[in-house]
């Protein structure tokens, strides 16, 4: 799942950021609300979640929360701020706001909240995700292959996990080196020019130990595609 986060207090927003990331969300960190409006009108559907500090820079937590709601986008919005009083609660309930958690406030009750607007997730997936003979078990991170008796559940690392969903869900189709990285890494982060390469190759990997060697096909000079 991709969660956008927009904070201005840099530690604050980097505490946050690596608290999401090491329980396998990945998270695009920007600091000002102008930046943060460009990333949302650049793919539409790339978030399930936003999480806006009410007060930014150039473009406030509440503006952005208002113009998604404008453009009929129902992304789940959880606003951070220090603003604490009743009638504060209710403008940014108000402007479309799903979530409202005061500073300061414990990381726990944070990914809580995420946990539960992301069960409010239209397309939020279910446990297990069955494609082409594969099933991916959201459970314990691993892909079995169905049409094999004696298939062994291969635990896979939660990158490997994410390639492998991107891929399950768009079977036959043409992933470019571009869109995985897009997908899979951060705006920001510093991602080595072979890293798609690299890791397709660990998944392939771990697809051949269940019997499943050529089910990520390399289409020359366009990408991969998913031939389950």
């Amino acid at each position: 799942m991709r969660l956008l986060l927009v904070e201005d207090e840099h530690d604050l927003g980097i505490s946050i950021h690596n608290a999401l990331t090491k329980r396998d969300y990945i998270v695009d960190l920007v600091e000002d609300g102008e930046t943060a409006w460009n990333y949302l009108n650049a793919v539409p559907s790339r978030y399930e979640i936003a999480i806006l500090d009410w007060m930014l820079p150039k473009l406030s937590g509440l503006e952005l929360c208002k113009r998604l709601r404008m453009q009929k986008n129902s992304l789940p919005v959880m606003l951070l701020t220090a603003k604490d009083s009743m009638n504060d609660r209710v403008t940014g309930l108000d402007a479309g706001a799903d979530d409202y958690l005061v500073k300061p406030f414990g990381m726990e009750e944070l990914l809580a909240r995420v946990r539960a607007l992301q069960r409010r997730v239209p397309n939020f997936q279910p446990p297990q995700l069955e494609v082409g003979g594969l099933m991916l078990d959201y459970g314990n991170f691993s892909v079995v292959n169905l049409e094999s008796e004696n298939s062994p559940a291969i635990i896979l690392t939660a990158k490997e996990f994410q390639l492998l969903e991107y891929f399950m869900q768009h079977p036959q189709q043409i992933l470019s080196h571009e869109q995985i990285r897009a997908r899979l890494w951060d705006f920001e982060s510093d991602t080595v020019s072979n890293v798609v390469a690299a890791q397709v190759r660990l998944l392939r990997r771990k697809l051949s130990e269940c019997g499943c060697p050529k089910t990520i096909e390399t289409i020359r000079g366009l990408g991969y595609r998913f031939c389950g």
